[in-house]
């Protein structure tokens, strides 16, 4: 029996969905549109199988097939990430990437470093809300005035904490991250190194951002975003810690990994191999930087003035408007964005200061520079008349034109 006839409540808001993401545009920088092949390695009859385990030692039969297609999905991410000694694809999302990290690197009440929330950093990277910050000691590092990562003020709260871990990556900021000069903080200290690569991962598969393999101990990272495949994570380590680092997958964390997501990040990883994914990342960057010029001739405020990668963050906090107003206006725009908090915020992470907008979603569906310079005009325009109701429905109109001429990949 089809979903339709099924469950045709359920089919019909999935088809809400489907019109939703067709007709907006989607600027969350988190968010990707998959293939059409990834969607459906990740709707087939894998979704059956338990196979607790890593290949060729799981604790069910009849694991043979999905021995092969996990083998494929690790054997792919390796080629991606060239100077990667192991990998594990089971997490689930990044978050449990990189709990999987603490559980086998740090002992409870450890002292973890990361770059502070409000600052572009993580829950996971330490926040009072998370796991992270309730299970290890959590301090943290923040921008400076300019909203770039002064590595001095990282080196003097090493040297004052002795940090166990000091984690690198973050969720909005838009700049590179040296992770040879954090090699050599962690060195003086003592301390294991991670990189939560999540935002950007595409990019260093690319050979656009600084790699972090061969500095790091660890490496996180989500699967979809910049990667483009379907929504989980994976979590790498020098061979000299990747026993540790299974078993804090599985048993440590995880029971079955999900064998139908896992087919579907080999499709992704194969995807990203071909030679054509780097034009795409270059693109993705092109777009954002195009953006972020646009908005600050508009009289935008951007964090650190622009972006070096796919995301920009942009700052209210002189103004009457926060950045729930903006995101909501924006919605009723058909501009889907996401509010989010900024440095020095003042106001609560429920309304917060700021608006953070990526390109990754807007350059698959093949809109390129032209498009991004009237996507960002658009975006001022509603700053400019978030009131006017008016001025959003046409906006929105306009919106609605540009998506019709660029197909969602796998919607059409």
């Amino acid at each position: 029996m089809t979903l339709r006839s099924q469950d045709p409540e359920i089919f019909d808001l999935i088809m809400r969905e489907r019109a939703r993401q067709r007709d907006d545009l989607e600027l969350i920088a988190s968010e990707n549109y998959v293939s059409q092949a990834v969607m459906e390695a990740t709707g087939t009859v894998l979704t059956n199988k338990y196979a607790e385990g890593l290949p060729g030692k799981r604790y069910y039969g009849g694991c043979e097939v999905v021995d092969v297609v996990e083998d494929l999905a690790r054997t792919r991410a390796l080629r991606l990430f060239p100077g990667s000694e192991g990998v594990n694809v089971q997490p689930h999302s990044g978050a449990q990437a990189n709990a999987a990290v603490y559980l086998a690197a740090l002992k409870a009440g450890d002292t973890l470093l990361g770059l502070d929330l409000s600052n572009g950093g993580h829950l996971t990277h330490g926040s009072s809300a998370n796991s992270s910050g309730k299970l290890y000691r959590a301090v943290h590092y923040r921008v400076n005035e300019r909203g770039i990562i002064d590595l001095d003020h990282v080196r003097d709260i090493a040297r004052a904490e002795k940090p166990r871990i000091i984690v690198t990556g973050a969720s909005a900021y838009p700049r590179l991250w040296d992770f040879a000069a954090f090699r050599t903080i962690a060195d003086e200290v003592g301390a294991l190194l991670l990189a939560d690569m999540a935002h950007f991962a595409g990019l260093v598969a690319a050979d656009l951002h600084p790699t972090p393999f061969g500095h790091c101990d660890y490496v996180t990272t989500t699967t979809h975003k910049t990667l483009r495949g379907p929504r989980g994570g994976m979590a790498f380590a020098r061979e000299a810690h990747m026993k540790g680092l299974n078993s804090a997958v599985f048993p440590g964390l995880q029971g079955g990994p999900l064998m139908h997501v896992i087919a579907a990040k080999a499709v992704a990883f194969g995807e990203a191999l071909d030679p054509s994914f780097r034009g795409y990342a270059r693109s993705v960057i092109d777009n954002a930087q195009a953006m972020a010029t646009t908005l600050v001739e508009r009289g935008v405020t951007l964090v650190s003035g622009g972006t070096d990668n796919h995301l920009m963050l942009l700052d209210f906090s002189d103004k009457s408007y926060s950045g729930r107003d903006a995101e909501q206006a924006l919605g009723r725009a058909g501009i889907t964005v996401n509010k989010n908090t900024v440095p020095n915020e003042k106001r609560s992470p429920f309304v917060t200061s700021g608006v953070r907008i990526g390109t990754p979603a807007m350059t698959t569906r093949g809109l390129g520079l032209g498009e991004a310079v009237l996507v960002a005009g658009w975006i001022a325009d509603v700053l400019d008349n978030w009131q006017d109701e008016g001025s959003l429905l046409r906006i929105r109109g306009q919106v609605h034109e540009l998506t019709g001429r660029f197909p969602v990949p796998g919607i059409g």
